[in-house]
């Protein structure tokens, strides 16, 4: 019989990073500047060629909780993006700072603050800055998820 096998986390820089076990809750107080106590600033993944000037930190997902679900805050410095990517998650996106373009299947659309877009499963996306100031997000993915697809744009 054939072994199932288990979804794999986009979020490489946790292999080999000592995590806490213990589900409990927890207050990440803001220190301004959308970074917060206890959270880490981290690369959005530890190495390609398919994205740039992009950081991350995941707030809710990576301590213990057994939520089914990821809260992860990225920037996009100015001439940054994210990978053309598709996967069989999806993701919600909630503009916070600044302004970007996502690049939706065939559409691209300019986000302002507090803009929400859904990505639905394996559709090809991109987020980028084009402008001068960072674009800052939430994204909120499943909690288990499948390696993405780097497609060409």
């Amino acid at each position: 019989m054939a072994k199932k096998k288990s979804p794999i986390s986009c979020d490489w820089t946790l292999k080999g990073r000592e995590m806490s076990k213990e589900n409990k809750s927890r207050l990440y107080k803001h220190k301004g500047n959308l970074k917060w106590q206890g959270i880490k600033v981290e690369k959005y993944k530890q190495s390609g060629k398919d994205w740039s000037d992009i950081l991350r930190q995941t707030l809710i997902g990576d301590k213990g909780e057994t939520c089914k679900f990821h809260l992860r805050y990225f920037e996009i410095a100015p001439g940054g993006c994210s990978s053309f990517e598709k996967h069989k998650h999806e993701h919600v996106v909630i503009c916070v700072r600044g302004k970007g373009r996502v690049t939706v299947g065939t559409k691209s659309h300019q986000m302002n603050f507090m803009d929400t877009i859904y990505i639905a499963p394996d559709t090809p996306h991109q987020l980028k800055n084009p402008f001068k100031k960072p674009f800052g997000f939430f994204c909120i993915v499943n909690a288990k998820r499948d390696k993405p697809k780097l497609l060409t744009s």
